[in-house]
């Protein structure tokens, strides 16, 4: 004869039948095991560049450095440390040429700012320079041709043809 099940204990199988997925899936999860992916390597090294080549950013260089780097990230990453931390440690390490603008606020405003005033300095030198060559053509032209030179080659050129 088959042994029946207490509908509580028919309940309570049930429910752990329904639960073990789900605890096997946060079981599965990354969320504070301590390893860190690739992926989240690569959030941090795509904001810093390369030591050794120029304008290429840390996770797109194949250099031996742009490595080594990426495992100290990777090191940090599992210490616990925050993407800001960091990048502020490579940036004192290293200086702002790491992430390729400056952190502090004054020069970074400074290398922001500075090719627009070159810019617009540039463009009023130009048009100031324009306008006093067109004044100065104008008053040349003015006085340079008086009618008696105009008069003199005039003759010149009739006694030439009639000539």
């Amino acid at each position: 004869m088959a042994a029946q099940l207490h509908p509580v204990k028919l309940f309570v199988l049930i429910i752990v039948v329904l639960l073990v997925p789900s605890v096997v899936a946060v079981a599965q999860t990354n969320d504070g095991d301590g390893v860190i992916t690739d992926d989240e390597v690569n959030d941090i090294a795509q904001k810093l560049y390369c030591p050794v080549c120029e304008n290429i950013p840390l996770d797109a260089c194949g250099t031996a450095a742009c490595d080594d780097w990426r495992y100290e990230i990777r090191i940090q990453l599992e210490a616990g440390m925050t993407e800001a931390q960091i990048i502020d440690d490579f940036v004192y390490r290293f200086g702002d040429r790491v992430v390729g603008t400056p952190q502090s606020t004054a020069p970074r405003l400074l290398s922001l700012v500075t090719p627009w005033i070159a810019i617009a300095l540039g463009l009023v030198i130009s048009f100031q320079f324009w306008r006093n060559r067109r004044d100065t053509d104008d008053s040349i032209a003015a006085d340079d041709a008086p009618n008696t030179n105009i008069s003199a080659y005039r003759d010149l050129l009739e006694n030439d043809v009639s000539g």
